[in-house]
């Protein structure tokens, strides 16, 4: 069972440790830490499910998942620090999947997913291939492999982080601490400015031209995107 995960989590280290248990799993993730941003992903991406913490910014859980109802069928699975009946309750009746209470294990947290994709049936249908496209690069999470048109890329453990944050979501514009967050558990001792270095490193690889980029851009005084439409 593979699938595409949005996790919408105002806490980064919540959201990072969700990621890569998503990963290790063999699903794909992608995540925001707003309601405002779950929304325009979960337009955009259209995933096989929705991991939604209820005290986001900007929209919380419930005026997120009341939105997802209205317009699509996405499973939701709800995690928050409250757990009064009452919003348990307003979260079920807004059409969540399921819901947990924090503090959770993240293994406890893996096994609701799968109930709930597995019950839904989209994992199934819907994502048999776990291969991430966007602008000409192709990036397979359970193989830990890339491909730029169709050629082999050779990434470090870092630029695979970086690379895979990015194809799932193209022209988005990541900080360095973002991308930072993404290479914790392969690049500890890594810096904000030790992303400038693995992104020139990834430029070399990807890029026709390192020096004039078309790919991997820089957004002066915010940081980096990818451009390019997926596919």
């Amino acid at each position: 069972m593979c699938a595409h995960v949005l996790v919408a989590e105002d806490d980064e280290m919540q959201a990072e440790l969700i990621r890569r248990s998503l990963l290790s799993e063999g699903h794909t993730a992608t995540v925001v830490h707003d309601g405002s941003a779950a929304l325009d992903a979960a337009r955009r991406l259209r995933p096989d499910l929705v991991v939604l913490d209820l005290m986001l910014p900007v929209i919380d859980g419930f005026g997120v998942c009341r939105v997802l109802r209205r317009d699509d069928d996405i499973p939701v699975l709800m995690l928050t620090a409250r757990s009064a009946e009452d919003d348990v309750l307003l979260g079920l009746e807004l059409g969540a999947d399921d819901y947990m209470t924090k503090p959770y294990s993240p293994r406890e947290l893996m096994a609701r997913i799968r109930t709930v994709l597995r019950r839904s049936g989209r994992a199934d249908g819907r994502r048999e291939d776990p291969v991430i496209r966007a602008a000409g690069i192709a990036v397979d999470p359970e193989r830990h492999e890339v491909r730029c048109d169709g050629a082999a890329v050779e990434c470090t453990p870092a630029e695979f982080e970086i690379l895979l944050a990015m194809v799932a979501e193209p022209e988005r514009v990541f900080s360095r601490r973002q991308l930072l967050e993404c290479t914790r558990g392969t690049d500890r001792a890594s810096t904000e400015r030790a992303v400038d270095v693995h992104i020139m490193n990834l430029r070399r690889k990807i890029e026709a031209d390192p020096r004039s980029p078309a790919r991997l851009l820089t957004v002066f005084g915010v940081g980096y995107k990818l451009s390019g439409g997926r596919g």
